[in-house]
């Protein structure tokens, strides 16, 4: 018996907003919703919250991965008219995100504990403390829901396949042996500017005045890899600073594959951004921090949030078809797989789905609401060992600047580690993530595969799973890189939708970037645009006092 028939009919029947997919920006808005006393209904077709932003167990995974990259062939259903209801029903289908699956084993460890495995689909992902997601987290309380732990720290690549510690700060720069004594001078005078200009700026805003000097508009709006070089920062200095602070994706000093490039006015707030993120909270002495259970807990805090404000949660319900009306062909409601009809003024769809057009009364060359328009791919990687990257660090950031590891590389490959500490892998064992910004798969792949191996030793053959010797003989051999004990690669897509569609409006989806910042900025936009007027979440007294309270060390 299917599942969806044995749920009693869902009441109310009627709703201000429906929303399909508990991803995280659904869950956002859900709550966000609920709080501004919306009557809300949200669903998901999956057994699990998340979407794709959930953590799942190792297995759980592979199998929602590979689920979500198998390309149909099918013809979508042809939009059916209801003659009783006055309705035209539109199928709701779903497509594909991932493409380019590819899973290797060379050990069942993994596989056999697998449930002791929270991973990441969005993966890698971190808090900046000082973050707008930070701050939306305190506002709308759900810190309470969720613990946090700190990353240890930060690394970039020398291009010579050495991980080296970023100087983020006055104490690091100082701490610093990599560094010359003339390079620690002139990324103290650097950060000194920089510090002065936010001064500055912060006293004019105020209308007071300040001695500290500001950056000229003209400097502002050049190229922060030009500022860079005004400034006298050496090519090592530059790439640290571009890349693992500021965390541009291409290559700024090659204006021929540079397809996004990143001025000095956002420069400069990306670096005030990190700056302010030390030493945050009291239990997180550096920039960032990571949910423990894994990022997966941030949709199933705001899900939890929003249901105390009201909002009615069913999973395991797929949406079959909406309903439009006949006469206008604007959106009215959605049909369910149980075949109950449920109506409500607006809808927020996930991603992944894809609604037939033309509609009624819509252009007869429409594209599909939700079709693809893809510019860029996302090229991730996790793999998993039994040893850290770098000694007696357990949860860290690395990078790979362009061109470090080949010349055609064109932009950065963003790296994230994470021990059994924040409660992802078990004990004993390491999580590490890759993404890399590509054109096409190939070219993902190949980004991933070089980083893989500088970073790990990987064995010539595998895939089998049966070679369990092998991760327990790497102390003996003295390979200082950690043995590879399993991996999969997949490309996701970075596409452009058409956003709005009468009273039909889509999430985004999985960004590049390691921070929520756009992701947020984009979702708050959606709510701006269901709700004009109402305010995005109330406020919350001494919110930090429980962010606090919340971070282990």
């Amino acid at each position: 018996m299917d599942e969806t028939t044995s749920y009693p009919p869902i009441e109310p029947s009627n709703f201000d907003l429906i929303v399909v997919g508990t991803g995280l920006p659904e869950a956002i808005l859900a709550a966000a919703a609920s709080a501004a006393g919306k009557s809300v209904l949200h669903l998901d077709p999956n057994p699990s919250y998340g979407s794709h932003y959930a953590s799942l167990p190792l297995q759980e995974f592979t199998t929602y991965i590979e689920s979500h990259s198998s390309q149909s062939s099918a013809n979508l259903p042809i939009p059916q008219s209801d003659m009783d209801s006055g309705f035209t029903r539109v199928p709701l289908t779903t497509r594909p995100l991932y493409s380019s699956v590819e899973i290797t084993s060379y050990s069942l460890e993994p596989l056999e504990q697998s449930r002791k495995f929270n991973v990441d689909l969005s993966g890698p992902r971190v808090l900046l403390c000082a973050d707008a997601m930070i701050d939306l987290i305190l506002k709308s309380e759900v810190n309470q829901y969720m613990e946090f732990k700190s990353i240890d720290g930060s690394f970039i690549s020398d291009g010579e396949g050495n991980l080296e510690s970023v100087p983020d700060s006055r104490s690091a720069i100082f701490k610093d042996r990599k560094l010359s004594f003339t390079e620690k001078n002139q990324l103290m005078r650097f950060f000194k500017l920089v510090q002065g200009h936010l001064e500055a700026a912060a006293a004019a805003d105020g209308g007071e005045s300040s001695e500290s000097k500001s950056i000229s508009e003209q400097d502002l709006e050049s190229p922060f890899v030009e500022f860079l070089s005004k400034m006298g920062l050496s090519a090592k200095l530059k790439s640290i600073v571009l890349y693992a602070i500021a965390m541009a994706e291409y290559d700024q000093e090659n204006g021929d594959v540079c397809k996004s490039v990143l001025k000095t006015k956002d420069g400069i707030d990306r670096l005030a951004l990190y700056h302010s993120s030390v030493g945050r909270f009291p239990n997180a002495p550096g920039a960032m921090i990571y949910p423990i259970y894994g990022q997966g807990e941030l949709p199933q805090a705001f899900c939890r949030r929003a249901a105390v404000k009201g909002c009615i949660y069913v999973l395991r319900m797929p949406v079959n078809s909406l309903l439009m009306d006949k006469a206008s062909g604007s959106y009215k409601g959605v049909c369910l797989a149980s075949e109950q009809e449920l109506f409500s003024h607006k809808l927020i769809l996930a991603p992944s789905f894809v609604v037939q057009l033309p509609l009624p009364h819509s252009s007869p060359d429409a594209h599909d609401f939700g079709s693809r328009n893809v510019t860029e791919k996302l090229a991730r990687s996790i793999c998993i060992s039994k040893h850290s990257l770098k000694l007696d660090v357990a949860n860290c950031l690395a990078f790979f600047p362009p061109r470090s590891l080949f010349p055609e590389q064109v932009t950065a490959i963003h790296v994230l580690q994470l021990s059994s500490n924040v409660a992802v892998c078990p004990s004993g064992m390491f999580l590490t993530y890759l993404s890399a910004i590509c054109e096409d798969d190939v070219q993902g792949k190949k980004l991933l595969h070089a980083s893989i191996n500088v970073l790990f030793h990987v064995p010539v053959s595998g895939s089998s799973g049966n070679n369990n010797n092998f991760a327990e003989d790497q102390s003996e051999t003295g390979d200082a890189k950690p043995a590879l004990l399993w991996s999969v690669l997949y490309t996701q897509e970075l596409a452009k939708f058409q956003d709005v569609l009468d009273n039909i409006i889509r999430t985004p989806m999985p960004d590049g970037s390691p921070y929520y910042h756009d992701l947020l900025g984009a979702t708050e936009k959606i709510f701006q645009e269901l709700y004009s007027g109402e305010e995005f979440f109330p406020k919350s007294t001494s919110p930090e006092e429980g962010a606090a309270q919340e971070l282990e060390d």
